[in-house]
This record gives structure tokens, sequence and C-alpha cells, in this order.
């Protein structure tokens, strides 16, 4: 039922935003974000350039460096409920910026590894500090941005993971080829606690639920974790979408953690030139096809309530031949073109990962949401993807593992289409009070 009174949200706002901001303000809180996060991708991508100096000095196998994927993932996971239910519950603008603060310290913290298991600590404790950013930034964006331009917003802030993807591959691998790999990590982490000063003045918190308020969806209440658990239970729509990105998140974690090594390793490029093909092929494409998947799925969005969810099947599904021919090309060329593609659908998949679910919740809850997003993508599938890609590239080679990944990404398309076809129009309607007007 539609609440019948309209509720202000118990956090403290800004007075800026009460006396009336700028338009175009929106649009430069999803810029200011776009450098946060591109940090954020890039601190996480700096390890997987260095494996072959990790390696050589501390003597790590593929097994290690497997746990190594997943201990960030594990504690992301884990973590990422608790941090999700902190965000409704402070400003975001708090989160964001303290938690850039965090993980920019520990990435220079890495430094003073010596053995395996310091670098386990400090990729675990990484994880734990990059937790908060996701569910704050998106919950944040899409309290100024409704349902005519969130996935645009959203498509747009995306593309800085795959720019820092980029950043990370290739200058990780060229500080790390001429300075050492522990450099690597001190150039990253000292460029974020800068970046977090500077952005201190300038980052603004919105009132909960504006954006949904100015479109008369929803009025804004304080929801307790039970009645946000009780209503995600109830909506088929978002236990599907977390399912799908469960599996999207197994073939995305490859592509971020495995190619670099592959590259290396199957072609003998050096360092820095194996993270910068491994990276910039698919993620340059990513940061096509994830503002072009954001816009699609506003588009569509106007003409049916499945359209964004429709596009994330059509990102997933057609990513899933790219992997496979990824392993099983004997040319670079053609490897390279197949990355070129994966991480293009790709990034048409991800413009609405969090969108197309924050059109069947309220927006009180979507920090809290996107937590469990979090936890179920990157504990079951991040994780996972660690373990069993670093197992069968002990056993059957990593040329086998990447192109095994193509199953997990027909798994996330399935469960989608069955979400787009079965259950959306369902949850909307609940969503709006019954109204009618959304549905077509």
């Amino acid at each position: 039922m539609k609440d019948s009174k309209t509720h202000k949200s118990e956090i403290p706002l800004d007075s800026s935003y009460a006396t009336g901001l700028d338009p175009r303000y929106k649009w430069y809180v999803v810029g200011m974000l776009w450098w946060i996060s591109c940090f954020n991708y890039a601190d996480r991508q700096a390890i997987f350039a260095v494996f072959p100096l990790l390696e050589g000095e501390i003597g790590l196998t593929s097994e290690q460096e497997g746990y190594l994927i997943s201990s960030f993932a594990w504690v992301y996971g884990l973590c990422a409920p608790f941090a999700g239910s902190v965000v409704d519950r402070i400003r975001r603008r708090t989160a964001i910026l303290a938690g850039l603060q965090i993980w920019s310290i520990i990435c220079m913290a890495t430094a003073v590894s010596r053995n395996f298991y310091h670098l386990l600590f400090f990729r675990a404790a990484e994880g734990l500090g990059e937790t908060f950013y996701y569910p704050a930034s998106v919950s944040l964006i899409s309290d100024y941005h409704g349902k005519r331009s969130r996935s645009r917003a959203l498509g747009l802030h995306q593309s800085s993971v795959y720019f820092g993807t980029i950043a990370g591959g290739f200058f990780a691998g060229l500080i790390g080829q001429f300075y050492g790999w522990r450099w690597s990590f001190i150039a990253f982490g000292g460029l974020g606690i800068v970046l977090g000063l500077f952005l201190h003045r300038f980052l603004r918190e919105p009132q909960r639920g504006a954006a949904d308020l100015a479109d008369g969806i929803v009025s804004a209440v304080r929801l307790p974790l039970a009645e946000v658990l009780k209503q995600t239970a109830l909506r088929p729509t978002v236990i599907l979408l977390m399912l799908g990105f469960m599996f999207a998140n197994f073939g995305a974690l490859v592509l971020l953690a495995w190619i670099p090594k592959y590259l290396h390793d199957r072609f003998e490029f050096g360092l820095a030139v194996a993270g910068l093909n491994a990276t910039l092929y698919p993620q340059v494409a990513s940061m096509v096809g994830s503002p072009l998947g954001g816009w699609l799925a506003d588009e569509l969005r106007k003409r049916t309530v499945m359209g964004r969810i429709l596009v994330q099947v059509l990102g997933a599904g057609a990513a899933a031949p790219f992997v496979y021919l990824c392993g099983q090309a004997d040319s670079l060329w053609l490897v390279l073109a197949s990355l070129a593609a994966w991480g293009f659908f790709k990034g048409i998949y991800d413009a609405n990962i969090f969108a197309s679910v924050f059109d069947v919740v309220r927006p009180e809850a979507r920090g809290t949401l996107a937590g469990f997003m979090n936890m179920i993508g990157w504990l079951f599938g991040g994780a996972t993807s660690g373990i069993v890609v670093g197992y069968l590239a002990g056993g059957r080679g990593l040329a086998y593992a990447i192109s095994f990944t193509a199953w997990p990404y027909v798994m996330a398309a399935l469960l989608l289409l069955i979400a787009a076809l079965g259950f959306v129009r369902r949850d909307i309607r609940h969503l709006s009070g019954q109204d009618k007007s959304e549905e077509r």
C-alpha cells in the first residue's frame, strides 16, 4: 500500500539543497563520483598487473593468486549488507569520502607486505574499505536522477570502472616494471587520499527519495531492516536480479583478474604491455557500451517497465560467445577482438545493475539493497570465481578456465529474462500502490 503521508528523511541535509542548486549539479555529482569510482577500481586492479612480479619475489602459485582474488571478494561481500544498512542511516557523502580515505591508506600499506599472508591480509582489508562506496554512491545518484535519467547517470558513472581498470592495469604494471611492485600501491593510494581531500568541499547530500518524490512515485519514509528484507523476499524481480548479478560478476572478475596473466603467459607480453592490452580493449569497449546501455534502457523504460532488464538480457547473453572464444582463439588479434566484444556487452549489462533493481524498491532501502546485491554478487560470484578459475587453471590451463566463464553469462541472461517476462510488472505495480499508469 502506498503510504498516505509524506515523511521527511531523518538524515540531516545540507542547507544548500533546501535553497536550491544549479540544475546541472546532478551531473556534476556524477562527475565527482566518477573520479572516486575510478580510484576504487584502479586500486583493486593494481595487484593483478603485478602477479608475475609477486610470483618471482614471493613465490605465489596460481592457487594462491586465486585466494588473493577471492579474499577481497569474501570481505567485500560479507560486509556489504552491513555497509548498505549503514548507508541508509548516515550521510552518504560521509560514507563515500571516509571510505575513499580508508581504502587509499590500506592500498599504500600493501607495500609493506613480505609474504603471501601479508598480501592476503591487506587485500581483504581493502575489501572492507571499499564495500561502503557503491551502496552509497548509487543511492546518492538515484536521489539526484529520477526514472527519466537514472540509467544514463548510473551508466556514465559505471564507465569510471573501466577507465580505472585500464589505469590500474597499465600504470601498476608500468610502475612495477621500472620501480618495483610496491611503488604501484604507494602511488595509487596517495593519489586517492589527495582526491578525497579535494572533493570534501564540493560533494553535497541530497534529500532521501528526492528524485522519486519529484516524479510523484513514492514518498520517503525510513524502513527498518526487517521490513527491507520482507519486501525483498516478496519481490521475485529483486531475487532474480541478485542471482543474475552473481553469475555476471563471476565473469567480470575473471576479466579483471586473470586476463593480464593470460596474455603474459600465452603471448609472452611484458608486464606493462600485458596489463595495457588486458584492460585497454575490453574496458574501452565497456566505456562505450555502458553509456549506450544506459541511454537505451532509459528509452525502453519509457515504453515498457521491462526496458532496463531487457537491456541487461541483451548484454549478458551477447557476451557469452565472445567469452568462450577468448579462451579458444589461437590468434592474438582474435583474442583481443573477443575481449573487446566481451567488454562492450558487459558494459551494456553493467549500466543497469542497480537502475533495474531500483525500479522495484523504495528509495530509503536502496543502500541496503545495493549492499545485499554486492554480497550475493561478490561472495557467491566474485569469490567463487577466483577459486574455481584458479583450480581449473592449475589442472586444465587458464585458456580452458576462461572459456568456462561463458556459462555463468548464459545463466545470468536466463534469470534476467524470467524476471522481465514474469515478475517486473507485478512488482512495480505493488511498489506504486497499484498505479496502473506505470504499467504499459
